[in-house]
């Protein structure tokens, strides 16, 4: 195959993982962030010249001639493409969200779509989506988060610990944060780590409707322990501190602060010594909100905010014996005043209409994309079947229309007459992203997409376990039939297995990583266990206070089920890896139950639940000082002793998500034991492996190990 390059050479050389490292997974060259506007006579999105290239541009479809234009190009922006200018508040952000690409990957617009605002190597752009025309604001950074008030009046921006306000003409000021005798533990306007990591709550400060007033995160990271994060390659090099709230220690303290243009401040007040956790904020003409969450988690109160005195009033609470989930997109307040919530309701997670649940219990609600007085658009799956994600509509008389049906994962932005339509299916790579509008049925279009396609196709059948109703999905190699005759195989566990993330889903790029291992002559199982989400209340809450039985098993349902079900996996040869929540799985399997698997490697593992964050460790586990048992039974260090299969570690040393010190506390418990294993400390490298040397070697090295490591067949 032969690939062109970012720098415009031919790669004629090219292999899966090296395109799948090049290419970010496949991710490079799509449109992505996609808005509309309110009137829907514009699509706005970023997109980057071609699969092999990273730096991101803003681009806005005109829907009525389906023409695109380019408004925002960092490569004429900026004199350099240099990243290395980053403010730290931009690098922690593209850590939280899992952001791997350069250039423009974050832009905020006013309410009409008509100006955008975004960063680049720390410098504020505005930019006029009619005219497509940026410019730089000449002001004070390094700048981070830019967001244009409603009226496109003025932007707001975060600088270090400030929150300023810039001027389109170019002035600057600032907000908060100014004040000397304030420590320097404080920020305004930043979401602390638990929001970003755990609550997708990434930004910290909202406009309000009208542009005067701004409501504010202060964040005092004072009582939050530091810890060290060194680069052994680089001894002199000082090692970075972090502020890190491990399970049962103290968080930050976040406060909520009305700040006019005009210097008033006006304090919020509510049972923050209950309700610590600022989940969600959302602003419009009915008026402001807020989710304020428990420390334990089982609790929430959607509050109305008084925005003359700061005082609050509860419209909505829920509580629940194991936890509140935190549904994306909710609560909202609609312009008449209608709150739009999702709660867990008789077995399953309910769209909520002015505290009243208006879905039915055989459909799971993933989050809410949209929400007018005219209608609530939603994504959902049958509780049965998480492996596709479709969007509904619920219309002002009540009726609800599934706006896809395909299956595969479908996602929708919306804006006036207009609806973006982002699908992925099995039936070809990447997604498509199309245009509709209801004014005009013409005038249909699709935003191209510069992805590259995989060198691999996925080879892939679908099951369902009988005991536990597991999804799983088989892969097998192209040339099973011919090259293996079609017997039995090697077998690879491929999951990840734990709360908040899928793995078997009917979309083709999801399966492309497991089908060049599958090619290397494995039988590869993936499956989606108990805890992961879509499938119910009590499918989720199966692994409240225990995150290691459920998981396991139910891999070892879905292996032993493929076994009886068809005749392509040796038992005898059974291997397993997995990277986060799926490398702590994989370290489990060989822990627990060598029997059955013979090998396994665990990318980034959580191998103590101590040394995990608070908000998502309680949620599960509790607090370890009152559920010590729970955290024992669920470690991995403790079983260090029973060791017997080889074991990969494979660890970022500059992680700050699952630190290093995972990794290295398992292997020095693993040494004491006299257990052999092996480390791959990967320099510099994070919880992501978006370094493209690094991302490529690791697959060959996994598939070296796995080679040398599992039992010859007999």
């Amino acid at each position: 195959m032969t690939t062109t390059l970012s720098d415009g050479t031919i790669d004629t050389d090219d292999s899966f993982p090296r395109q799948h490292a090049r290419t970010q997974r496949f991710t490079l060259g799509a449109p992505r962030n996609l808005t509309v506007s309110t009137d829907g006579e514009r699509v706005i999105f970023l997109r980057s010249p071609n699969g092999s290239d990273a730096v991101n541009s803003l681009w806005v479809l005109d829907v009525a001639s389906g023409t695109e234009r380019l408004v925002g190009d960092p490569r004429t922006l900026l004199t350099t493409d240099d990243e290395g200018d980053l403010p730290p508040e931009e690098r922690a952000r593209r850590e939280r969200t899992r952001e791997s690409g350069g250039g423009i990957t974050a832009y905020a617009t006013d309410r009409a779509g008509k100006v955008a605002a975004f960063a680049l190597s720390g410098r504020l752009f505005a930019a006029g989506l009619l005219s497509g025309f940026a410019r730089p604001l000449d002001v004070a950074g390094p700048v981070f988060d830019p967001r244009p008030d409603p009226t496109a009046r003025r932007i707001a921006y975060v600088s270090g610990r400030l929150l300023c306000i810039a001027e389109l003409d170019g002035t600057w000021r600032v907000l908060a944060g100014g004040d000397p005798t304030e420590a320097d533990t404080v920020t305004w306007g930043s979401a602390d780590f638990i929001a970003a990591e755990e609550m997708h709550r990434f930004r910290g400060y909202w406009w309000s409707p009208d542009g005067n007033t701004i409501a504010t995160c202060r964040v005092d990271t004072a009582p939050v322990s530091e810890w060290s994060i060194a680069d052994p390659a680089n001894p002199a090099k000082s090692a970075r501190t972090v502020r890190y709230p491990s399970a049962g220690t103290d968080n930050a303290t976040v406060s909520l602060h009305l700040l006019g243009l005009n210097g008033s401040r006006t304090d919020v007040d509510w049972d923050t010594e209950f309700f610590p956790y600022i989940a969600s904020v959302n602003w419009t003409t009915a008026g402001l909100i807020m989710l304020v969450q428990s420390r334990d988690q089982r609790g929430t109160m959607t509050l109305k905010v008084d925005e003359i005195t700061g005082e609050t009033e509860v419209l909505a609470h829920d509580y629940d014996d194991a936890w509140v989930e935190l549904v994306p997109g909710t609560p909202r307040l609609l312009d008449d005043g209608t709150l739009v919530a999702a709660a867990d309701r008789d077995g399953a997670r309910r769209l909520m209409v002015s505290g009243e649940p208006v879905t039915p219990t055989d459909l799971q609600v993933r989050s809410v994309l949209s929400a007018t007085r005219d209608a609530i658009t939603f994504a959902a799956n049958p509780i049965n079947d998480a492996t596709s994600l479709h969007v509904w509509r619920r219309d002002a008389n009540g009726q609800l229309a599934a706006l896809t049906d395909e299956p595969g994962v479908h996602w929708v932005a919306e804006g006036g007459p207009t609806t973006v339509v982002r699908s992925a299916s099995m039936d070809e790579p990447g997604a498509t992203v199309t245009v509709s509008s209801s004014n005009d049925t013409s005038a249909a279009h699709t935003i191209e997409s510069f992805a590259e396609a995989p060198l691999v196709s996925p080879n892939v059948q679908f099951f369902r376990t009988d005991a536990t109703g597991l999804s799983v999905a088989l892969l097998l190699p192209h040339d099973h039939a011919t090259t293996y005759e079609g017997g039995r195989l090697p077998v690879l566990l491929d999951p990840y297995g734990g709360p908040h993330a899928l793995r078997v889903q009917r979309a083709h790029n999801s399966f492309v990583a497991s089908q060049w291992f599958a090619d290397q002559g494995f039988a590869v199982v993936i499956t989606d266990g108990r805890g992961t989400p879509g499938r119910g209340s009590e499918w989720e809450r199966t692994v409240s206070g225990d995150l290691a039985t459920a998981p396991l098993d139910d891999q070892i349902e879905a292996l032993q089920f493929l076994a009886k079900e068809t005749s392509h996996l040796d038992l005898r040869r059974v291997a397993i890896r997995g990277w986060s929540f799926g490398g702590y799985l994989a370290a489990l399997a060989v822990l627990r139950r060598p029997d059955l698997f013979h090998a396994a490697i665990a990318g980034a593992p959580v191998t103590e639940w101590r040394l995990y964050d608070t908000h998502y460790t309680e949620r599960y586990l509790g607090d370890p000082n009152t559920h010590a048992d729970q955290y024992d039974a669920s470690s991995l260090v403790p079983l260090a002793g029973d060791l017997q299969r080889p074991l990969l570690l494979i660890h970022g040393l500059a992680d700050d998500n699952v630190v290093a010190a995972h990794t290295l506390q398992l292997s020095s418990a693993l040494l004491a034991a006299g257990r052999p294993h092996e480390v791959l400390p990967l320099v510099g490298v994070t919880h992501m492996t978006p370094q493209e040397q690094v991302a490529e070697n690791l697959l060959l090295h996994q598939l070296e190990f796995l080679r040398r490591s599992l039992p010859v067949a007999t």
